[in-house]
C-alpha cells in the first residue's frame, strides 16, 4: 500500500501549496504565482533526472504535448485566479467535477456511457456540489446553484475541472507514448518556459523580483515540487484511476485548511459536500 501513502501525501501537499499560493496572492498577481509555483518545483524534478530512464518516445508524444500545453496553461492561470477570487473551501472542491466532465468527453470522443456505478457517482458528485452552498437553499431550491454562478472563484474552478477532463486524455496519451515519470519531468520543465512570455507581458517588470522575497511564494513552490515527486512515485505503483481518485482527497484538506487558517465559514456543509464528491469519484473511477 505504498502507493496509497504517497498519494495521500500528494493530496496534502497540493492543498498545502494552495494555502501558500493564496497567501502569496496578497502581495503578487496570479500570473506570477502560477508561473512561480512551477519554477520552484523544477529543482526537485531536475534533481531526479539522473535516476530517470529515457523511454522510447513515440511521435504522438510531441503532438499531444503541443496540443496540451496551451490548454494546460489556461487551466493553471484560471486555477490561481480562483484561489485569489474566493475562499479556499468553496473553490478547490469543484475540482471534484472533473470525473463528470471526463464522462462527457469520453462519450463525445469514444461513444462510451457510464455503467450503474458511474451514474451513482454522477449523482453523488452533483449532490456534493449542491451541498457546498446548501445554506443558499433557504432562498430557493436553485439557490445553491445560483451561488456557484455568482461566486467567481467557483466558476473559474468549474471551468478548470472541465479543462482537466480534456488534459487528462492528452496527458494519458503523452504518458503512454513515453512513460509517466518522463512526461512529468518534461511537463515541469517546459510549462514554465512557455508560460513566462505571458507573465512577462502582463505583469510589472519588477514584480518577479519582489515575489521571490516573499516566503509564502517560495513555500508554495516547495510544497508543489514535493507534491509532484509524490505523484510520480505513486503513479508508477498503481493504476492511474486509483491514484487520481485518492489524490482528489486534497479537496477535503483544502476545506479543513479554509476553516483553520483562513477562518472561512460554512465548514460543516462544505465538509459534507466534499465527502459526497469523494464518494462519487470512488464510484466513477474505482467501482
Amino acid at each position: 500500500m505504498t502507493w496509497l501513502l504517497y498519494t495521500l501525501l500528494c493530496a496534502l501537499l497540493l492543498a498545502t501549496s494552495d494555502v501558500f499560493a493564496k497567501k502569496a496572492l496578497k502581495h503578487v498577481d496570479e500570473y506570477i504565482v502560477a508561473w512561480g509555483r512551477l519554477v520552484w518545483a523544477a529543482p526537485f524534478i531536475l534533481c531526479a533526472l539522473p535516476f530517470i530512464a529515457i523511454p522510447s518516445i513515440q511521435p504522438s508524444f510531441w503532438l499531444a504535448l503541443l496540443i496540451l500545453l496551451p490548454i494546460e496553461i489556461s487551466a493553471i492561470i484560471l486555477y490561481v485566479k480562483a484561489l485569489k477570487a474566493s475562499p479556499l473551501s468553496i473553490t478547490t472542491p469543484f475540482l471534484g467535477l472533473t470525473p463528470l466532465f471526463i464522462i462527457g468527453t469520453s462519450f463525445i470522443i469514444l461513444g462510451e456511457l457510464p455503467d450503474k456505478s458511474g451514474f451513482a457517482g454522477i449523482l453523488l458528485i452533483a449532490c456534493g456540489a449542491y451541498f457546498l452552498n446548501i445554506r443558499q437553499a433557504r432562498i430557493g431550491l436553485f439557490g445553491p446553484l445560483r451561488a456557484v454562478v455568482n461566486e467567481r472563484g467557483s466558476m473559474y474552478m468549474v471551468i478548470v475541472a472541465a479543462i482537466y477532463s480534456v488534459t487528462a486524455i492528452l496527458g494519458k496519451i503523452c504518458a503512454q507514448s513515453s512513460s509517466p515519470v518522463f512526461f512529468g519531468v518534461i511537463y515541469v520543465i517546459i510549462t514554465p518556459l512557455v508560460l513566462f512570455p505571458i507573465v512577462y507581458n502582463v505583469t510589472e517588470k519588477n514584480s518577479i523580483k519582489q515575489a521571490y522575497t516573499n516566503p509564502n511564494f517560495i513555500l508554495l513552490g516547495l510544497f508543489y515540487g514535493l507534491m509532484i515527486v509524490c505523484h510520480l512515485q505513486a503513479i508508477v505503483l498503481v493504476e492511474a484511476s486509483y491514484m487520481i481518485a485518492v489524490k482528489r482527497t486534497s479537496l477535503l484538506f483544502s476545506i479543513v485548511y479554509g476553516k483553520l487558517i483562513f477562518k472561512e465559514t460554512g465548514f460543516s456543509e462544505r465538509l459534507i459536500g466534499g465527502l459526497l464528491m469523494i464518494a462519487g469519484i470512488v464510484f466513477i473511477t474505482l467501482l
